[in-house]
């Protein structure tokens, strides 16, 4: 029995191949630069990694290079897509409709395609997903996987906007979060490197990439999250300009003489890092050695200025904080921005290793605090899976047949850069 689990994040997209007979990894691989120049496809199986530099200018175009891809003579491990026995798929936002995993029929997925409104830059991305597998394989049984679920424990007061309650309960407008199955899992997996139990300690959680969040998880449910209504809302991301005074819409659209359509675009794909530096929507371009500097400098510094913002509205919301864990594409792999973010938090206690910081060792969970420090900081780059069966969240029932921690990892763990 084989299961292929993808996750379409707003760039890239990351895919596993599991043999649920033993748990092996059979092939996997990363589309990275979605829509940007220079995309490429790393796939890795039969102990070899192949590179295909394609332009992938849509998720549609990039699940197809996959599926392509597992089912070629020259790389793939599969004679054809009928061994696969189901496909799990991650998929942003539920709004209200769903608080948990579910078995995708049509009506799932028109409701996933109505609630793209909420989430454009990725809702559309997962649809594309998982039409695109349905394509090829009609019959095989699919699982969509929510990233708001677990923020749908935060109170009343801190997911309500400053709006008339009517308005909240008539159109649903309130903070959702997204992320949530990636805070879940690292804020699980911290207490767990920690030998404590989670429901005795306060975490933060920074899932840094190209679409970004910050979650307060205090005794491992989210009681508060930087995300809200969209995905658009929180620190300044890859193009999105997070954080922004509503005014601005209308001096914009009155400025430009744009309409609301257009201005929301321009927040969703032309601000945050892309926005500040008119360079690059990814990091690593922005902080290769020749070009850091400049607007580029500042686009990064910014963004680390805004995680630490929510680092201490946190702190003080749960009433004091024991672990900080960094988490996705930006945060396992750039010191300098947790560096940025772990600076001068010394009357919280922090005693932030810098010598740890920046010797890391790659695909390993690394502590990055000193053991005098009062808050705990962590490195979470997974290297293995280690879910609890908690986590199942019901999908053996919903898929009439077993599925393992391996299995819910790659669906969960979000790599959206």
């Amino acid at each position: 029995m084989k299961i292929l689990v993808i996750n379409a994040g707003s760039s890239s997209l990351k895919y596993q191949l599991i043999d649920m007979k033993d748990e092996s990894v059979i092939a996997k691989g990363l589309c990275e630069r979605i829509s940007i120049d220079g995309s490429v496809l790393t796939h890795k199986a039969n102990g070899k990694e192949y590179v295909f530099k394609k332009d992938m200018p849509n998720h549609t175009v990039a699940i197809k290079m996959v599926l392509d891809a597992l089912v070629s003579p020259e790389c793939g491990v599969l004679k054809s897509m009928d061994e696969i026995s189901a496909v799990g798929h991650r998929v942003v936002h539920s709004a209200e409709d769903f608080t948990s995993s579910v078995l995708i029929n049509d009506e799932v997925l028109k409701i996933c395609e109505k609630n793209s409104e909420l989430a454009p830059l990725h809702n559309p991305a997962n649809v594309m997903g998982i039409r695109a597998c349905q394509e090829v394989m009609p019959k095989t049984p699919m699982v969509a996987v929510f990233d708001t679920a677990f923020h749908s424990s935060m109170p009343d007061y801190a997911y309500l906007y400053g709006i008339k309650y009517s308005d909240y309960k008539n159109y649903r407008i309130r903070r959702y979060g997204f992320h949530g199955t990636s805070h879940m899992f690292v804020s699980s997996e911290a207490a767990r490197y920690m030998k404590k139990d989670i429901k005795d300690l306060k975490i933060i959680t920074c899932h840094l990439g190209n679409g970004s969040s910050i979650t307060a998880v205090d005794g491992g449910k989210s009681v508060d999250t930087s995300m809200g209504f969209t995905p658009l809302e929180g620190v300044p991301m890859g193009t999105r300009s997070g954080n922004i005074d509503a005014a601005v819409i209308e001096y914009l659209m009155q400025k430009k003489g744009q309409t609301i359509s257009q201005v929301m675009n321009y927040l969703n794909k032309e601000c945050g890092v892309y926005g500040i530096s008119e360079n690059s929507s990814d990091f690593r371009d922005l902080m290769s050695d020749e070009k850091f500097n400049g607007q580029n400098k500042l686009a990064v510094d910014s963004f680390a200025y805004n995680v630490k913002k929510y680092v201490g509205a946190y702190a003080a919301a749960m009433n004091g904080v024991d672990c900080i864990v960094f988490t996705a594409g930006v945060g396992e792999n750039d010191p300098y921005i947790r560096s940025a973010v772990a600076g001068n938090l010394q009357y919280m206690g922090v005693n932030f290793d810098e010598d740890a910081n920046k010797n890391f060792k790659r695909g390993q969970i690394c502590e990055i605090s000193k053991k005098s420090s009062k808050v705990k900081f962590w490195l979470y780059r997974p290297m293995k899976n280690w879910l609890s069966q908690e986590r199942l969240g019901g999908l053996q029932n919903k898929l009439n047949f077993r599925l393992t921690k391996k299995t819910l990892f790659c669906i969960m763990l979000n790599v959206s850069r």
